[in-house]
């Protein structure tokens, strides 16, 4: 077995759900030659997270986040951590929920998502700035 670990930084995005499959394939080369095995992807933050969802239509990304933000709202009198504004304790919220990896499965060196399957950089802050993954990729 195989193993192939990089760090990579994406470029700031906007607040939401963005799709960066194909910044990780890019990204990550050593990919081709696994034939069979698993990427993770871990981001080293903890006001953006990661998950997989649908690839095709963006409103689903729209609809994501305007969801969340019902669920974990700013603004709330209960929250104490608000040094960094009022999107900051809401952002650790929502990444735990969201979660901080994905594991994807390789098949003849390429992720074997399904067919309308993507993998979303979710942005919690307003200004998040440029975020770091962790790309571990492992097999045979």
């Amino acid at each position: 077995m195989t193993f192939y670990q990089k760090e990579i930084t994406l470029k700031p995005y906007k607040r939401g759900f963005h799709i960066i499959t194909d910044t990780i394939v890019y990204e990550f080369p050593e990919l081709k030659t696994i034939k069979t095995g698993m990427l993770q992807v871990f981001i080293k933050h903890t006001s953006a997270s990661l998950t997989i969802n649908e690839n095709a239509d963006p409103s689903v990304r729209v609809d994501f986040e305007s969801h969340i933000n019902v669920m974990v709202p700013e603004n709330q009198p209960y929250y104490i951590h608000t040094y960094e504004g009022a999107d900051d304790m809401p952002a650790h919220i929502k990444a735990s929920l969201m979660g901080p990896s994905v594991q994807i499965p390789i098949t003849n060196g390429r992720l074997n998502l399904g067919t309308w399957q993507g993998i979303y950089l979710c942005e919690h802050r307003d200004y998040g700035g440029s975020r770091r993954l962790v790309l571990t990729g492992f097999g045979s």
